[in-house]
């Protein structure tokens, strides 16, 4: 074998080899179209979602993560954008027909998303938000480029929904977060048993309790002390933004099964209105005996509550004369 043959055979294997290396490390659809994946060295410090004319930030600041630089975000909110910005994956291509038909033909928004590592632009795509899959979306880089459904491996539920300029979304979800000091009163009406309702106001640092039309005596102080501690921290589960227009006047038109109204000693008032909420099993509609659907008179959305966490508020005048 000559030199010319025998050298022209090592280009062949040095090229065959890097084309190996280069379509080794290849998307299949191109990584600069399929890649939604951010990876940053450390961590995502700030993520932005803006469309329609809004943008919504939430950011790091030291420990905390802030909502358009000014409130508290919600810390488990947080932890799962970051890790869903991380991990996502492509789990189908979309047609052209199907995207036109999903999305175009709706007149689908998108949202579009960008992930940053203190000022270095890590990833940004747009979310077409749709009920067509599991997964809550569709996804492109660019408007012009492929679309996909993505998902996150091991996670079987909609990360679409976490894609929201809906700064409710990103607020800790809490209902009540007041020091027993903090609180003017506390009335408690059970629609379906009046004899169970019951009032606690605080007069001066003395304790009332009545039936809601006069004060009674005989309850324990100790008791009624720790009820009013339960309300430092009142969680609910999520919001109800999926409700259609006619669920929520089915839910109006509904009796209530509680409401507790606290008054504070600066003079705002929450009312926390709870309804039983219906689920469907086995083909039939059923209560939910897990969770209840909750409002407050400060906004129109609905939420939903576990009975896990609200039942510590849910008690009987009784309750308050021990045993």
């Amino acid at each position: 074998m000559n030199k010319i043959a025998f050298g022209g055979i090592v280009l062949i294997v040095i090229a065959g080899f890097f084309s190996f290396l280069l379509l080794k490390g290849r998307s299949p659809f191109g990584k600069n179209n399929s890649s939604f994946a951010s990876e940053p060295k450390n961590e995502i410090t700030k993520i932005e979602f803006s469309g329609n004319g809004k943008k919504l930030t939430i950011e790091k600041n030291g420990d905390n993560w802030l909502l358009n630089g000014k409130t508290e975000t919600r810390k488990s909110g947080v932890l799962f954008i970051q890790r869903v910005l991380q991990e996502i994956k492509i789990k189908s291509p979309v047609s052209a027909e199907l995207f036109e038909n999903e999305i175009s033909a709706k007149g689908i928004i998108p949202v579009r998303v960008r992930a940053y590592e203190k000022r270095r632009l890590l990833k940004s795509f747009l979310v077409y938000k749709t009920p067509s899959n599991i997964y809550g979306n569709i996804m492109k880089m660019r408007e012009g480029s492929k679309p996909f459904i993505v998902y996150m491996p091991g996670f079987e539920g909609d990360i679409g929904s976490s894609f929201t300029l809906n700064e409710l979304f990103w607020e800790p979800y809490n209902v009540f977060n007041l020091l027993p000091s903090e609180i003017a009163s506390v009335t408690f009406e059970n629609e379906s048993d009046s004899s169970a309702s019951f009032s606690i106001t605080n007069e001066n640092g003395k304790y009332l309790v009545s039936d809601l039309k006069k004060n009674l005596t005989g309850w324990d102080s100790s008791i009624v002390t720790r009820y009013l501690s339960y309300f430092t921290w009142m969680p609910f589960e999520s919001w109800a933004f999926d409700m259609s227009d006619k669920e929520k006047k089915a839910i109006e038109l509904q009796q209530p099964l509680y409401r507790i109204t606290v008054n504070t000693t600066g003079n705002s008032s929450t009312v926390l209105t709870l309804w039983e909420r219906t689920i469907t099993k086995n083909d039939s509609t059923v209560r939910d005996s897990d969770r209840l659907f909750g409002k407050t008179q400060k906004r129109d959305d609905y939420f939903i509550m576990r009975y896990f966490d609200i039942d510590p508020l849910i008690k009987k005048r009784s309750y308050f004369f021990g045993e």
